[in-house]
């Protein structure tokens, strides 16, 4: 009855917004043999999605976290164009499919001391579904980027994000979550980080930028 209670609170709670400094991402097996068997999502859409998010994590120095599972027995590495964007970040390797249940995982998390965790990774009815819902138990409030996950159905995929939801997960996309941290396009220091990366992993978004900044001239964007 207790934990239905707590469910109930933390599911009305109004999340505040997200920004550089209250915040972390949690980015979770990113690795072929998991990406094989996902039905959701285009795979080079999810590799875009993914690559922009941890672009945008970089872009506002938000501390982030790579961990994958059985990457020499199993999995495979994380994808490259991933692991390039933070070369000198050490991977967390877990035998768990629970990355909550790995002392060095939690550990990284709290060390940031940030209360807010960005969530994206493979797959969501597995990898996401159990660290998100941990982790909300503990008191943290997790961000789940739908399109930066993947499920091995599209039912999958959505039975996932409904339970996390109902948990008290707060579904976002990843362009949505880099304009989130943004903001203000008055604030010059990201501003142009920030277009660089719509431009090379906003699709649409991005060609409209190119448009505007020829249309209009150098000074065009938002």
């Amino acid at each position: 009855m207790n934990q239905m209670v707590d469910s109930r609170s933390v599911s009305n709670q109004i999340h505040t917004l997200l920004t550089p400094d209250n915040c972390v991402f949690l980015l979770i097996d990113y690795q072929p043999q998991m990406a094989f068997a996902v039905k959701n999502i285009d795979g080079q859409t999810l590799i875009n999605n993914a690559v922009g998010l941890a672009k945008a994590a970089k872009v506002f120095a938000v501390p982030i976290i790579l961990t994958t599972v059985a990457e020499k027995t199993f999995s495979g590495p994380m994808f490259s164009q991933l692991k390039d964007v933070f070369p000198d970040i050490k991977l967390i390797d877990r035998t768990t499919m629970n990355c909550w249940e790995d002392d060095r995982v939690v550990a990284a998390v709290k060390k940031t001391g940030r209360k807010k965790i960005v969530m994206g990774g493979l797959w969501t009815e597995v990898c996401i579904v159990d660290p998100t819902i941990d982790s909300l138990q503990e008191g943290f409030e997790v961000y789940v980027v739908a399109d930066a996950c993947g499920g091995t159905s599209v039912m999958a995929h959505e039975m996932a994000m409904q339970r996390m939801i109902q948990a008290g997960a707060v579904p976002v996309t990843w362009l949505q979550v880099m304009l989130e941290l943004q903001r203000d396009w008055a604030r010059q220091r990201t501003y142009d980080a920030v277009m660089s990366v719509a431009k090379e992993h906003g699709g649409p978004y991005g060609v409209g930028i190119q448009y505007a900044k020829a249309m209009l001239g150098e000074h065009a964007g938002g």
